[in-house]
């Protein structure tokens, strides 16, 4: 049915978006702003510098700089016992014979970063980061570039995204779509397949 199989990596594969929204709403406090959960969820799934233009437009004042590298510290020390993992992630990528790709907002540093200390970078046969396209999630530019690297038709590709900037990125390049929600709730409605866990979203897809 499908001719590769493309993952998202924070809220996807790895449950760390609720380690940086943690951290991220300390990193605000220590700079004296208290921000409730729904202004994070606006920088669930986006690129950095996406993030940091929201951030820009609603605290003008802020130490850009100092406010980063508090975030990334805290961060950082929220995944020092260990990178943790959605539910069934490492059954389903054994599982799936199809090539993957593993397709990531995050810069290359950081996504590698996270992909060795999971014990992920073996499943994928390429990785695609933020600074590896021009136009970032919600574009389609780097799903179309993971199915140009593995040449494949973007319409036989299942993805699997847990936000709806990733999963809208997703349908713009022609792919099947299973969103699996992580923090943010949504309608789906870029997805195929909306799904509780990764287990249920690859029979619904049927992939398994």
């Amino acid at each position: 049915m499908f001719d590769a199989v493309f993952f998202d990596l924070d809220g996807t594969l790895i449950d760390t978006e609720s380690v940086a929204m943690t951290a991220g709403v300390q990193a605000f406090a220590e700079f004296g702003h208290a921000v409730d959960e729904s202004f994070m969820h606006q920088l669930v799934g986006k690129a950095e510098p996406a993030g940091v233009e929201i951030i820009r437009a609603a605290y003008p004042g802020l130490d850009e700089a100092g406010f980063s590298a508090a975030w990334k510290r805290g961060f950082q020390a929220g995944l020092e016992a260990g990178v943790p993992m959605k539910s069934g992630a490492h059954d389903l990528l054994r599982a799936i014979r199809q090539p993957m790709a593993l397709v990531t907002s995050t810069g290359r540093t950081g996504a590698h970063w996270k992909l060795d200390r999971a014990g992920l970078t073996p499943h994928f046969r390429t990785i695609i980061t933020f600074d590896d396209v021009t136009a970032a999630k919600p574009a389609p530019d780097p799903y179309l570039l993971a199915a140009e690297r593995l040449g494949v038709d973007p319409a036989r590709c299942l993805v699997f995204e847990d936000s709806d900037v990733g999963a809208e990125a997703a349908h713009r390049a022609g792919c099947v779509v299973v969103q699996v929600p992580d923090v943010q709730r949504t309608d789906g409605r870029f997805a195929r397949h909306l799904a509780a866990d990764l287990w249920t979203g690859a029979r619904l897809a049927g992939l398994l």
